[in-house]
């Protein structure tokens, strides 16, 4: 199935702001994490509940800034944790009887995935917490720095006619807090090794296409392999508010047209103008690497002027040219 993408905006009502940022970039777990390419469940199942960004320019209010929606909760069970020391991060969705809930549907190979990020984008997270039999999820994190962190859950309840949701909450990272600018709009990161060049940009209220081409060492990387069922991932959010898309590629692997590398295309619409930090999730030999982006919407990238704004190969999106770990 063609995901011509699916993008979750979290809109409005987050407190603080991912306005300003560090870099990004960060490898994700190995091969073990994501053996083959996982079905796009839910994201263009036309009985699913419409969300901001999915194509539907400006026809559907911003979701995903509560903490609940639809009858379910998220329930999140470590408000605080202290920068740089690695803490179990737990928590719960439960639903309007207050019971957790314990079935859902797997989507790109997961029941449930996990963003986390500071608010000034300086740090992020793509992560894939593991659920209790009570229904409780957990996941270890390190938080580098200390302040203000949000945390999204995005899912779909196995209950018929329940629609795919993102829920978010608020996370704080004890220490002395010092925030950064969010970098300056550039067409190109580098990460790990990797260049990764973007053409396009978002624009308000409209479809446009997001093209990300991955080199290494000036050659094209033609044999990135799938990672939670696409040959790349791209997360945005939204500086000011932390809105939140979440958009998935034009094609799928194994569909006879889409080619492994070395571009990824998506397909966006923004909820607004402003300021976005993208961060794509690619997947070469073996590790999940991750190139973020800060871009305009409506307007294109300046040209190809690196942009600090990769990570290093330590699974974070802490520092300029980085990696993922899960």
């Amino acid at each position: 199935m063609n995901t011509g993408l699916r993008i979750t905006a979290f809109a409005a009502g987050l407190a603080a702001t991912f306005g300003t940022a560090y870099s990004v970039g960060a490898a994700l777990d190995p091969a073990a994490e994501d053996p083959a390419p996982a079905a796009h469940d839910g994201h263009g199942d036309p009985a699913r509940t419409p969300r901001a960004g999915d194509g539907h320019a400006g026809s559907v209010p911003a979701g995903g800034l509560q903490i609940a929606e639809d009858g379910y909760t998220l329930d999140l069970d470590t408000p605080r944790v202290t920068a740089g020391r690695r803490a179990e991060l737990s928590f719960t969705v439960r639903d309007d009887h207050g019971r957790a809930v314990t079935a859902y549907r797997r989507e790109h190979g997961k029941e449930l995935h996990l963003v986390l990020a500071s608010r000034d984008l300086g740090t992020y997270r793509h992560l894939h917490p593991e659920r209790a039999a009570d229904g409780t999820w957990s996941t270890p994190v390190d938080l580098p720095r200390a302040g203000g962190y949000r945390v999204f859950a995005d899912f779909t309840p196995a209950e018929p006619g329940a629609g795919n949701l993102t829920l978010g909450a608020d996370l704080a990272a004890a220490g002395s807090y010092a925030p950064r600018d969010l970098p300056a709009p550039a067409a190109t990161a580098r990460v790990d090794g990797y260049e990764v060049r973007l053409t396009g940009a978002p624009r308000p209220g409209q479809a446009s296409e997001l093209r990300l081409t991955v080199t290494r060492d000036g050659r094209p990387v033609t044999d990135l392999q799938p990672y939670l069922g696409a040959y790349g991932h791209l997360v945005a959010l939204r500086s000011g508010d932390l809105a939140h898309l979440h958009v998935h590629p034009n094609g799928e692997p194994g569909d006879g047209t889409t080619e492994p590398g070395p571009a990824v295309s998506f397909t966006a619409t923004a909820p607004s103008a402003g300021d976005y930090r993208l961060f794509l999730d690619f997947r070469h030999e073996g590790k999940v690497r991750t190139a973020a982006f800060t871009v305009r919407a409506g307007t294109a990238p300046e040209a190809a002027t690196p942009s600090p704004s990769a990570i290093p190969t330590d699974g974070r999106t802490d520092e300029p040219g980085a990696s993922h770990g899960h």
